[in-house]
């Protein structure tokens, strides 16, 4: 993959992921990229065009196909991301974003847990008594 190739997002956002790959070891020239007609919505063009993105690298096994928007070079951008995402799961995972935001929701849903049966314990205690 030709990482010199302009992305239609802002240069700081390429910059901070170009940084990930270089942090990462990521060796760019073995991600095989491949284009495909999209499909679903977004009408004709969305379905007569290449523009969803398939990336694989092969070195860790990991692959994402990507078609959120209408323009391939921004999907080319959000795949690559995405890619980059789930390397890092794999080979980083303390230095994970993706995975301290899982972990978050999960604290945040086990707090909510744990106070739903708190609430359900007090109303039903508060019943019999009455």
């Amino acid at each position: 993959m030709n990482l010199t190739e302009l992305f239609d997002v802002s240069p700081a956002k390429v910059a901070e992921l170009k940084a990930r790959i270089m942090r990462l070891g990521i060796d760019a020239g073995r991600i095989e990229e491949t284009f495909l007609k999209g499909g679903g919505k977004g009408g004709q063009k969305i379905n007569k065009t290449a523009n969803c993105v398939r990336l694989y690298y092969p070195l860790l096994n990991i692959g994402v196909r990507v078609q959120r928007n209408r323009r391939r070079t921004i999907n080319r951008f959000l795949a690559l991301r995405e890619l980059v995402d789930r390397i890092e799961m794999k080979v980083s995972p303390g230095t994970s974003r993706r995975l301290q935001e899982i972990e978050r929701i999960r604290r945040r849903k086990a707090k909510r847990r744990e106070r739903a049966i708190k609430n359900r314990r007090a109303e039903h205690q508060g019943g019999r008594i009455s």
